[in-house]
């Protein structure tokens, strides 16, 4: 029996994502679980984006749309978001991305269910115009030595308790943590006391193509770095693990189609 006990409030900033926001909206309306408020931020596009969005918070009471007079970045956007949610849990989503049927459902009943959790989230599937290429699934229940190699959470499939977040001042908005916010918000959320799991199914559909590797600058990778380093000594992680704070830097000089191969060999199917 379906239970839609708990308000859930799915944030997403979307920035010039015309080709993608009807379907990323439409995989939430067919959601199993119908206990929800979309919170959309329009950040300053120059597409369509904003219109479709509108069209969409035009016909449904729980879809809300504000907007930045201009470009901001990820962060700013979903803390605009939280500024306007309404539920006792806060759920992640891309413009460009797509949810499967029950995936509010199944995490809802997780934080439900399990009190000692603040964060969960799913594995998630790969496609682009070909199909899909491959997934990638978390650890089950990460703790503070599952930070070292990556982050333990995928942020976009993600949902987690609001009064949480918001004990960590929502998502940093430091030119430092750009393309990292998600990490560093998992690592103070992990030192402030929460723990999270990991849904252990694939129930998030990631658009990842092949210009996606080319929008990872190597100013992000510095980011990473310094997100790693504030992070391991946050949760008192071993001197001996800081060294992985450089593995992102090394990273980044890896030749793009080294790095694709390498990829693409980590997340494909078996």
């Amino acid at each position: 029996m379906l239970n839609n006990k708990g308000r859930i409030s799915i944030i997403m900033g979307v920035y010039n994502c015309e080709d993608t926001l009807s379907e990323s909206i439409e995989s939430l309306l067919n959601q199993t679980y119908t206990n929800w408020e979309l919170i959309l931020c329009e950040d300053g596009s120059s597409d369509n984006t904003y219109y479709i969005a509108k069209k969409y918070a035009d016909m449904y009471d729980n879809i809300v749309l504000i907007r930045n007079k201009q470009n901001v970045g990820l962060a700013h956007s979903l803390n605009k978001c939280l500024e306007h949610a309404t539920g006792e849990y806060i759920a992640r989503q891309d413009g460009d991305d797509r949810s499967l049927p029950e995936r509010l459902e199944r995490e809802a009943a997780v934080l439900n269910n399990l009190p000692e959790f603040d964060i969960v989230s799913t594995g998630m599937s790969f496609f682009d115009e070909k199909g899909f290429w491959g997934q990638v699934i978390p650890v089950k229940v990460p703790t503070a030595e599952d930070f070292v190699l990556q982050s333990p959470f995928c942020h976009a499939p993600s949902m987690f308790r609001k009064e949480a977040i918001m004990h960590v001042n929502g998502y940093d908005t430091d030119k430092r943590t750009y393309r990292a916010e998600d990490y560093d918000l998992w690592f103070r959320m992990y030192a402030n006391g929460s723990k999270g799991c990991n849904i252990q199914e694939a129930l998030y559909e990631v658009r990842d193509d092949r210009n996606a590797i080319k929008r990872r600058k190597y100013k992000y990778r510095i980011n990473e770095a310094y997100v790693r380093y504030k992070g391991y000594r946050l949760l008192k992680l071993p001197l001996k693990s800081h060294i992985y704070a450089f593995r992102a830097l090394i990273v980044g000089l890896v030749p793009g189609g080294v790095y694709k191969i390498i990829r693409r060999k980590k997340y494909s199917y078996s």
